[in-house]
Protein backbone atom coordinates (compact mmCIF):
# COMPACT_ATOMS: atom_id res chain seq x y z
CA UNK A 1 0.00 0.00 0.00
CA UNK A 2 3.15 2.07 0.78
CA UNK A 3 4.39 2.12 -2.63
CA UNK A 4 0.84 3.03 -4.66
CA UNK A 5 0.66 6.32 -2.65
CA UNK A 6 4.75 7.24 -3.06
CA UNK A 7 4.60 6.18 -6.76
CA UNK A 8 1.45 8.40 -6.97
CA UNK A 9 3.35 11.44 -5.58
CA UNK A 10 6.47 10.80 -8.23
CA UNK A 11 4.75 10.10 -11.54
CA UNK A 12 2.35 12.83 -10.66
CA UNK A 13 5.12 15.72 -10.40
CA UNK A 14 7.34 13.59 -13.28
CA UNK A 15 4.32 13.98 -15.74
CA UNK A 16 4.18 17.70 -15.05
CA UNK A 17 7.80 18.41 -15.13
CA UNK A 18 8.31 16.08 -18.25
CA UNK A 19 5.27 18.04 -20.20
CA UNK A 20 6.66 21.36 -19.18
CA UNK A 21 10.13 20.84 -20.54
CA UNK A 22 8.93 18.93 -23.78
CA UNK A 23 6.06 21.37 -24.60
CA UNK A 24 7.37 24.29 -27.06
CA UNK A 25 3.81 26.56 -26.71
CA UNK A 26 4.30 28.95 -23.98
CA UNK A 27 1.02 28.83 -22.54
CA UNK A 28 1.14 25.12 -22.38
CA UNK A 29 4.47 25.32 -20.38
CA UNK A 30 3.21 27.32 -18.13
CA UNK A 31 0.13 25.41 -17.65
CA UNK A 32 2.10 22.56 -17.11
CA UNK A 33 4.68 24.35 -14.51
CA UNK A 34 1.44 25.23 -12.81
CA UNK A 35 0.14 21.60 -12.50
CA UNK A 36 3.74 20.30 -11.45
CA UNK A 37 3.31 23.04 -8.56
CA UNK A 38 -0.06 22.15 -7.59
CA UNK A 39 1.64 18.61 -7.25
CA UNK A 40 4.31 19.38 -5.26
CA UNK A 41 1.20 21.20 -2.77
CA UNK A 42 -0.43 18.64 -3.04
CA UNK A 43 2.35 16.25 -1.86
CA UNK A 44 3.18 18.68 0.87
CA UNK A 45 -0.44 18.58 2.36
CA UNK A 46 -0.83 14.75 2.05
CA UNK A 47 2.95 14.05 3.94
CA UNK A 48 1.60 16.88 6.56
CA UNK A 49 5.17 17.12 7.62
CA UNK A 50 8.21 18.92 5.20
CA UNK A 51 10.31 15.94 6.21
CA UNK A 52 8.36 13.49 3.63
CA UNK A 53 8.67 16.29 1.30
CA UNK A 54 12.58 16.35 2.01
CA UNK A 55 13.00 12.54 1.70
CA UNK A 56 10.95 11.65 -1.00
CA UNK A 57 13.09 9.80 -2.86
CA UNK A 58 14.39 7.42 -0.45
CA UNK A 59 10.27 6.83 0.65
CA UNK A 60 9.43 5.65 -3.12
CA UNK A 61 12.67 3.36 -3.24
CA UNK A 62 11.74 2.28 0.79
CA UNK A 63 8.00 1.66 -0.47
CA UNK A 64 9.09 -0.32 -3.89
CA UNK A 65 11.16 -2.60 -1.64
CA UNK A 66 8.92 -3.03 1.22
CA UNK A 67 6.11 -3.49 -1.45
CA UNK A 68 8.52 -6.62 -3.30
CA UNK A 69 9.50 -7.88 0.07
CA UNK A 70 5.66 -7.73 2.03
CA UNK A 71 3.38 -10.84 1.71
CA UNK A 72 0.26 -9.77 0.67
CA UNK A 73 -2.17 -11.65 3.62
CA UNK A 74 -5.96 -12.45 2.71
CA UNK A 75 -8.65 -11.23 5.29
CA UNK A 76 -9.69 -14.25 7.68
CA UNK A 77 -11.91 -16.99 6.51
CA UNK A 78 -14.94 -18.06 8.08
CA UNK A 79 -18.20 -16.71 9.62
CA UNK A 80 -18.28 -13.15 10.66
CA UNK A 81 -20.59 -13.10 12.92
CA UNK A 82 -20.97 -15.23 15.73
CA UNK A 83 -21.73 -15.54 20.03
CA UNK A 84 -19.25 -15.98 23.05
CA UNK A 85 -20.57 -16.70 26.47
CA UNK A 86 -22.78 -18.84 27.69
CA UNK A 87 -24.22 -17.38 30.80
CA UNK A 88 -28.09 -16.50 30.96
CA UNK A 89 -29.22 -13.47 29.92
CA UNK A 90 -30.12 -10.78 27.44
CA UNK A 91 -26.65 -10.79 25.13
CA UNK A 92 -24.97 -7.55 24.06
CA UNK A 93 -24.50 -6.91 20.52
CA UNK A 94 -21.06 -6.00 19.39
CA UNK A 95 -19.68 -4.35 15.79
CA UNK A 96 -16.30 -4.15 14.64
CA UNK A 97 -16.17 -1.91 12.26
CA UNK A 98 -13.29 -0.47 9.76
CA UNK A 99 -10.11 -1.95 8.03
CA UNK A 100 -7.88 -4.91 7.77
CA UNK A 101 -7.56 -5.71 11.12
CA UNK A 102 -11.24 -5.60 11.87
CA UNK A 103 -11.21 -8.18 9.26
CA UNK A 104 -8.52 -10.14 10.96
CA UNK A 105 -6.10 -9.78 8.05
CA UNK A 106 -2.87 -11.68 9.88
CA UNK A 107 -4.70 -14.87 11.06
CA UNK A 108 -6.33 -17.72 8.89
CA UNK A 109 -9.74 -17.53 10.37
CA UNK A 110 -12.13 -15.15 12.16
CA UNK A 111 -11.81 -17.17 15.35
CA UNK A 112 -8.71 -16.18 16.47
CA UNK A 113 -9.60 -12.40 14.79
CA UNK A 114 -10.09 -9.19 16.97
CA UNK A 115 -13.93 -9.51 16.90
CA UNK A 116 -14.07 -12.53 19.21
CA UNK A 117 -11.65 -12.02 21.72
CA UNK A 118 -13.67 -8.73 22.16
CA UNK A 119 -16.75 -10.45 22.47
CA UNK A 120 -15.01 -13.08 25.10
CA UNK A 121 -13.59 -10.17 26.77
CA UNK A 122 -16.76 -8.32 26.96
CA UNK A 123 -18.67 -11.60 27.84
CA UNK A 124 -16.68 -12.27 31.15
CA UNK A 125 -16.68 -8.43 32.58
CA UNK A 126 -20.23 -8.52 31.97
CA UNK A 127 -21.46 -12.26 33.04
CA UNK A 128 -23.88 -12.45 29.74
CA UNK A 129 -23.31 -13.44 26.35
CA UNK A 130 -21.95 -11.32 23.72
CA UNK A 131 -22.68 -11.50 20.07
CA UNK A 132 -20.29 -10.05 17.48
CA UNK A 133 -20.25 -9.30 13.70
CA UNK A 134 -17.71 -7.64 11.69
CA UNK A 135 -18.21 -5.46 8.70
CA UNK A 136 -14.40 -4.46 7.41
CA UNK A 137 -12.88 -4.16 4.05
CA UNK A 138 -9.04 -4.30 3.26
CA UNK A 139 -7.77 -1.04 2.25
CA UNK A 140 -10.63 0.98 3.29
CA UNK A 141 -10.13 4.36 4.90
CA UNK A 142 -12.96 6.13 6.99
CA UNK A 143 -14.53 7.62 4.05
CA UNK A 144 -14.80 4.76 2.42
CA UNK A 145 -16.07 2.65 5.42
CA UNK A 146 -18.68 5.74 5.67
CA UNK A 147 -20.02 5.73 2.10
CA UNK A 148 -19.62 1.32 1.35
CA UNK A 149 -20.20 -0.73 4.47
CA UNK A 150 -22.44 1.50 6.49
CA UNK A 151 -24.97 1.81 4.15
CA UNK A 152 -24.94 -1.89 4.10
CA UNK A 153 -25.01 -2.62 7.61
CA UNK A 154 -28.03 -5.13 8.72
CA UNK A 155 -31.14 -3.54 10.16
CA UNK A 156 -29.89 -4.24 13.81
CA UNK A 157 -28.56 -1.54 16.72
CA UNK A 158 -25.53 -2.15 18.89
CA UNK A 159 -24.68 -2.00 22.51
CA UNK A 160 -20.69 -1.24 21.42
CA UNK A 161 -19.58 -0.26 17.98
CA UNK A 162 -15.19 -0.44 18.45
CA UNK A 163 -14.37 1.54 15.01
CA UNK A 164 -10.87 0.08 13.55
CA UNK A 165 -9.49 2.82 11.41
CA UNK A 166 -6.51 5.02 10.34
CA UNK A 167 -3.26 2.98 8.89
CA UNK A 168 -5.02 3.53 5.54
CA UNK A 169 -5.46 7.38 6.39
CA UNK A 170 -1.98 7.59 7.10
CA UNK A 171 -1.11 5.87 4.05
CA UNK A 172 -2.68 8.09 1.93
CA UNK A 173 -1.41 11.18 4.06
CA UNK A 174 -5.54 12.32 5.05
CA UNK A 175 -4.87 15.60 6.09
CA UNK A 176 -5.77 16.21 10.28
CA UNK A 177 -9.03 18.35 9.43
CA UNK A 178 -10.15 15.94 6.66
CA UNK A 179 -9.84 13.04 8.93
CA UNK A 180 -11.64 14.72 11.93
CA UNK A 181 -14.28 15.60 9.20
CA UNK A 182 -14.49 11.48 8.31
CA UNK A 183 -14.53 10.45 12.29
CA UNK A 184 -17.10 13.24 12.94
CA UNK A 185 -19.49 11.90 9.79
CA UNK A 186 -19.27 8.54 10.63
CA UNK A 187 -20.22 8.49 14.19
CA UNK A 188 -22.96 10.52 13.25
CA UNK A 189 -24.06 7.87 10.99
CA UNK A 190 -23.72 5.66 13.47
CA UNK A 191 -25.65 7.21 16.64
CA UNK A 192 -28.71 5.57 14.95
CA UNK A 193 -27.41 2.45 15.13
CA UNK A 194 -26.74 2.59 19.08
CA UNK A 195 -28.74 0.95 21.78
CA UNK A 196 -29.47 3.25 24.71
CA UNK A 197 -26.78 3.21 27.01
CA UNK A 198 -24.74 2.48 23.62
CA UNK A 199 -21.06 3.59 23.10
CA UNK A 200 -18.69 3.88 20.18
CA UNK A 201 -15.42 3.24 20.90
CA UNK A 202 -12.39 4.28 18.80
CA UNK A 203 -9.39 2.48 18.56
CA UNK A 204 -6.62 4.28 18.37
CA UNK A 205 -4.86 4.72 14.98
CA UNK A 206 -1.43 2.77 15.94
CA UNK A 207 1.96 4.07 16.01
CA UNK A 208 3.71 2.86 12.44
CA UNK A 209 7.10 3.65 14.05
CA UNK A 210 6.89 0.10 15.35
CA UNK A 211 5.72 -1.85 12.69
CA UNK A 212 8.67 -4.22 11.90
CA UNK A 213 7.82 -4.14 7.77
CA UNK A 214 8.43 -0.39 7.73
CA UNK A 215 12.21 0.61 7.66
CA UNK A 216 13.74 3.68 8.50
CA UNK A 217 12.76 6.95 7.59
CA UNK A 218 9.63 5.32 6.10
CA UNK A 219 8.57 4.05 9.63
CA UNK A 220 9.28 6.98 11.05
CA UNK A 221 7.58 9.62 8.51
CA UNK A 222 4.10 7.43 8.93
CA UNK A 223 4.92 7.03 12.88
CA UNK A 224 4.41 10.98 13.08
CA UNK A 225 1.87 11.36 11.05
CA UNK A 226 -0.35 8.55 12.49
CA UNK A 227 0.40 9.97 16.17
CA UNK A 228 -0.80 13.63 14.58
CA UNK A 229 -4.63 11.62 13.33
CA UNK A 230 -4.74 9.94 16.54
CA UNK A 231 -4.55 13.04 18.33
CA UNK A 232 -7.51 14.21 15.87
CA UNK A 233 -9.23 11.05 16.42
CA UNK A 234 -8.99 11.45 19.99
CA UNK A 235 -10.01 15.49 20.21
CA UNK A 236 -13.49 14.38 18.00
CA UNK A 237 -14.20 11.65 20.53
CA UNK A 238 -13.75 13.87 23.36
CA UNK A 239 -16.15 16.30 21.65
CA UNK A 240 -19.33 13.33 21.29
CA UNK A 241 -20.86 11.96 24.09
CA UNK A 242 -21.43 8.38 22.94
CA UNK A 243 -17.82 7.90 21.85
CA UNK A 244 -14.35 7.24 23.78
CA UNK A 245 -11.03 7.21 22.15
CA UNK A 246 -9.16 3.70 23.26
CA UNK A 247 -5.25 4.37 23.11
CA UNK A 248 -3.55 2.91 20.98
CA UNK A 249 -1.99 -0.49 22.23
CA UNK A 250 2.04 -0.88 20.80
CA UNK A 251 2.27 -3.84 19.54
CA UNK A 252 6.43 -3.89 20.35
CA UNK A 253 7.14 -7.75 20.48
CA UNK A 254 7.50 -9.26 16.82
CA UNK A 255 6.05 -12.51 18.24
CA UNK A 256 2.52 -10.53 18.42
CA UNK A 257 3.06 -9.48 14.34
CA UNK A 258 1.59 -11.74 11.63
CA UNK A 259 4.14 -13.08 8.97
CA UNK A 260 4.60 -9.89 7.00
CA UNK A 261 5.25 -7.55 9.74
CA UNK A 262 2.07 -5.74 9.27
CA UNK A 263 -0.38 -6.79 11.03
CA UNK A 264 -1.57 -8.61 14.60
CA UNK A 265 -0.79 -12.13 14.45
CA UNK A 266 -3.53 -14.20 16.55
CA UNK A 267 -2.00 -13.43 19.90
CA UNK A 268 -1.45 -9.89 18.49
CA UNK A 269 -5.42 -9.94 18.65
CA UNK A 270 -5.99 -11.22 22.22
CA UNK A 271 -4.26 -8.95 23.72
CA UNK A 272 -4.92 -5.85 21.63
CA UNK A 273 -8.90 -7.02 22.32
CA UNK A 274 -7.65 -7.41 26.12
CA UNK A 275 -6.38 -3.66 26.34
CA UNK A 276 -9.69 -2.37 24.64
CA UNK A 277 -12.18 -4.33 26.76
CA UNK A 278 -9.88 -3.33 30.39
CA UNK A 279 -10.51 0.52 28.71
CA UNK A 280 -13.99 -0.33 28.32
CA UNK A 281 -14.52 -1.36 31.59
CA UNK A 282 -13.01 1.22 33.29
CA UNK A 283 -14.85 4.10 31.32
CA UNK A 284 -17.13 6.34 33.89
CA UNK A 285 -20.66 6.14 34.19
CA UNK A 286 -20.87 2.96 31.77
CA UNK A 287 -24.22 1.60 30.85
CA UNK A 288 -25.45 -1.29 32.46
CA UNK A 289 -26.07 -3.10 28.92
CA UNK A 290 -22.81 -2.57 28.25
CA UNK A 291 -20.29 -3.89 31.00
Amino acid sequence: MVIVILTGWGVEVCRAKTAATRSRHPVARRGSLVASIRGMRRIMTWAGRPLALAIAPVLLVQGARVRRRTPVLPEAAGAREGVRGDAPGDPLSLLVLGESTAAGVGVATQADGLAPALAAGLSGHSGRPVTWRVAAHTGYSARKVLGRLVPQLPDETYDVVVVVLGVNDVLEMRSGRGWRRDIAALLGALRPRLRPGGRVVLAGVPDMAGFPALPKPTRTVLGLHARHLDQGLARVAADTPWAVHAPAFGIDTSGLYAEDGFHPGADGYRTWAAHLVTIMAALPGQSPRTM
